[in-house]
């Protein structure tokens, strides 16, 4: 059930913008073990002129950038699982953006499972009634 915001440079782009989120769902779930149904993804763009790095504008550098930040629960996932995915991120955005800026960014939040649900209810809660359910 993450959720992950995503900017990019560019100008709004629908077909973009499809291809992002697909990409970035199968690659949480591959990655994070992320249910792809529950999983949500917003994205915003930027023109690269009012995004800089080093000093400079992106426009300026001829470069694209992107910024990454989805939020899990804490304690579902392996320093090795979070490695390989933001590996696996980075690459995938160099394929969708092209000419990616090195400080390009992606950010994992691990937040407690009580403070962080969907439909009203927590993580926690979910884990705890699944597990009486199994009982």
């Amino acid at each position: 059930m993450p959720i992950i915001t995503i900017s990019v440079t560019g100008k709004p782009d629908a077909k973009l913008s499809a291809a992002i989120a697909k990409e970035v769902t199968e690659l949480t779930a591959t990655h994070l073990r992320k249910d792809p149904t529950i999983t949500a993804v917003a994205i915003n763009y930027l023109d690269p002129q009012h995004w800089f790095a080093g000093g400079k504008s992106l426009a300026e550098q001829g470069s694209n950038t992107f910024w990454l930040d989805i939020k899990v629960v804490d304690g579902t996932n392996t320093k090795l699982e979070l490695e390989a995915y933001l590996r696996a991120v980075f690459a995938a955005f160099g394929r969708l953006l092209g000419h990616v800026h090195e400080e390009s960014y992606a950010f994992v939040h691990e937040v407690p499972a009580a403070a962080y649900g969907y439909g009203g209810k927590t993580q926690e809660f979910r884990f705890i009634s699944g597990r009486l359910k199994a009982a």
